[in-house]
């Protein structure tokens, strides 16, 4: 006996269409040029393997079930993604990969990384995206691990790694910022280290998978809260949670509003150099999808808008 994975084949969905919009078999097989017993049979096998009538015969005309129209809604969704899916094949040979994965650092300014899909996805590619949100150390693992095929926001050293393309994103410059209801907002500048250690930090955690990850700016034997991700670190210094630095690209709209107030401390100014990378290929052996990125990365005003930046090319 047939399954239904045997007869429901877009062939037979095409012919079960048919039927219903003529209304009744012999019109179908007209249409179809094949004799009228040869399309029972096949509707016979469907209503088998399924164990359904699909079509009401108490009458001259044939007219769909309630079963049967729910299979032609279905079978039309179905036929519609079996010509999307063969139109992606076909573009997707012309060197378009069928996946991109971009590991994007949380220091990066979230809605400048989502105009930049918006616009990638215009272009109607048949690449799928995946992003990854990673910190610290776990964006460039994310890329020589495999798991990536671009890096954005990369704030540790790659130069030494391997089989690995940098070039320059920008500097990421740190404030120590504080709720204005935190103790340390009443505190005179410059704030020492002494002074900070005696209220809780919010910390970082690096994703990186393997390894104990990267630290910054913790001091000995100060209280921690760690979270996940730089805008979840932000939230938790505005709330009053704890205090540290954080990157003046996401914290500047809050210190304007007076949500967060900057603090001098006595240590030096924090900066990073943030990157983006990719592993290396001769151009021909880059998708069309690594390209297109690589090229938007190229623009100033791109790079600035990812470290929160709106200026003009």
């Amino acid at each position: 006996m047939p399954t239904p994975r045997d007869v429901l084949t877009p062939g037979a969905l095409a012919m079960l269409q048919r039927i219903a919009d003529t209304g009744s078999f012999a019109a179908a097989a007209r249409a179809t040029n094949v004799v009228p017993s040869a399309l029972t049979y096949r509707v016979r096998q469907m209503e088998d393997a399924l164990d359904v009538l699909l079509f009401d015969r108490s009458s001259r005309q044939a007219r769909l079930t309630e079963a049967g129209a729910e299979l032609l809604r279905e079978g039309t969704r179905l036929l519609a993604d079996i010509d999307a899916i063969a139109n992606r094949v076909k573009r997707v040979a012309t060197g378009w990969e069928p996946q991109l994965t971009i590991a994007v650092d949380s220091i990066l300014d979230g809605a400048t990384v989502m105009e930049l899909c918006e616009v990638f996805f215009e272009s109607k590619p048949p690449t799928q995206l995946r992003l990854r949100t990673e910190t610290l150390s776990g964006t460039l693992a994310a890329l020589t691990s495999g798991q990536a095929d671009l890096a954005l926001g990369v704030v540790i050293d790659a130069g030494t790694t391997a089989g690995l393309h940098r070039e320059p994103l920008g500097t990421v410059r740190f404030a120590f910022a504080v709720a204005p209801h935190h103790p340390l907002a009443l505190v005179p500048e410059p704030l020492s280290d002494e002074a900070i250690r005696q209220h809780r930090a919010v910390a970082l955690a690096d994703s990186v998978q393997h390894g104990s990850g990267l630290t910054v700016g913790l001091l000995a034997g100060q209280d921690v809260f760690t979270v996940t991700s730089m805008p979840a670190k932000v939230d938790a210094q505005i709330r009053g949670l704890g205090a540290g630095f954080l990157p003046t690209c996401l914290a500047q709209p809050y210190i304007d509003t007076g949500r967060l107030v900057v603090k001098r401390v006595e240590r030096a100014e924090r900066q990073m150099q943030a990157s983006y990378a990719w592993r290396k290929r001769e151009r021909r052996g880059q998708g069309r999808a690594l390209q297109w990125w690589l090229e938007r990365m190229q623009g100033a005003t791109t790079r600035a808008a990812l470290l929160g930046e709106r200026r003009a090319s």
